[in-house]
């Protein structure tokens, strides 16, 4: 071969390698400029409410942080659901207190708990993650922090609350009811018409719990977890047991793996179980649910035993209520 030929050829192999990557971007812009489908996402009946307040959010355009947070507000001024924000279930000692989350696609996060007095810690555990050097903020220097931030005090125990609180201590036995008082949280997740996502995890806790505990839900990677290139995912139910398997993490991890949605939910649930059988500890009075979303506008959930529900809006339409598949029968 002529050394004229061999340089035509090593150019010319050299101007493809760097049109290839010009052309890839060209085809990445391509994508990034199409429509894509807006979805969210959100555990319990509740979820009905707060997807379609989120979807009109993100129908106008907006963002998937802005509209999930739109959504679970609702929920946690809502003084009839006995298990998130005003009206939540105190702890043994009698205070309501509570517990939020949120992170977005880039991996900013913000979180509070114990927080007392505070209806919507999910706004205040954002401001967290918007207005300070840290991510997790608790107890009376959260309220502190609400406080500077303007957000206004109140008593969170309603009447049917106290009530319930004062007939528990005639005997003062803890056992949660499975679907009921051990759900305690909600989760939502959204996909905005940018690819955009993010999510939050709200609740007032178990309800008559020790003062001073704290579940999974305001955990970044247990009870939520948002990868932006990946897709996120939010639990519900026994804390302490989605904390063990640092859940939500979880979820997310098996869906990089490859796994849908619905797979990676259920191998998180799989994992709980096996550690119950492990420690040979009883499983009789655990719920645990696990809901998820990916970049593609998938969604995924799944339960320990029967009686979750997960509600998902997407696009136009009505937001829809599912009965979640369990790994248990009863």
């Amino acid at each position: 071969m002529k050394r004229s030929d061999f340089l035509k050829i090593v150019g010319g192999g050299a101007a493809m390698t760097a049109i290839l990557p010009s052309t890839l971007r060209a085809k990445d812009a391509a994508r990034s400029n199409e429509y894509i489908e807006p979805v969210s996402i959100a555990t319990w009946r509740f979820g009905l409410e707060t997807t379609a307040e989120a979807m009109k959010v993100l129908r106008a355009g907006g963002s998937a942080l802005d509209a999930t947070e739109a959504g679970v507000k609702l929920c946690e001024a809502d003084p009839k659901e006995r298990s998130v924000g005003l009206g939540g279930r105190p702890d043994r000692d009698g205070f309501v207190t509570l517990d939020s989350c949120c992170m977005d696609h880039l991996g900013n996060i913000g979180s509070v708990a114990a927080v007392e007095n505070v209806v919507h810690v999910s706004s205040l555990a954002r401001a967290v993650m918007e207005k300070t050097p840290h991510v997790m903020l608790v107890g009376e220097g959260a309220r502190q922090f609400a406080q500077e931030m303007g957000f206004p005090l109140q008593d969170l125990m309603v009447p049917d609350s106290k009530r319930e609180w004062e007939k528990w201590r005639e005997k003062s036995d803890y056992q949660p009811i499975v679907n009921i008082e051990n759900h305690d949280t909600i989760g939502q997740l959204s996909l905005d018409e940018q690819g955009r996502l993010a999510g939050i995890c709200t609740t007032s806790g178990m309800a008559f719990k020790m003062r001073g505990r704290v579940g999974d839900s305001p955990i970044i990677g247990a009870g939520l977890y948002v990868d932006g290139a990946i897709g996120a995912a939010t639990a519900t139910g026994h804390g302490e047991e989605v904390i063990r398997v640092v859940g939500s993490y979880r979820v997310v991890s098996e869906m990089e793996r490859g796994f849908s949605p619905q797979v990676a939910c259920e191998r998180a649930v799989q994992k709980i179980y096996e550690f119950f059988e492990r420690r040979q500890a009883g499983i009789q009075d655990t719920q645990i649910g696990f809901i998820a979303l990916d970049k593609r506008g998938r969604t995924g959930a799944y339960a320990l035993r029967p009686g979750f529900q997960y509600a998902v809006a997407r696009g136009g339409e009505d937001p829809e209520l599912i009965d979640v598949q369990a790994l248990l029968k009863s």
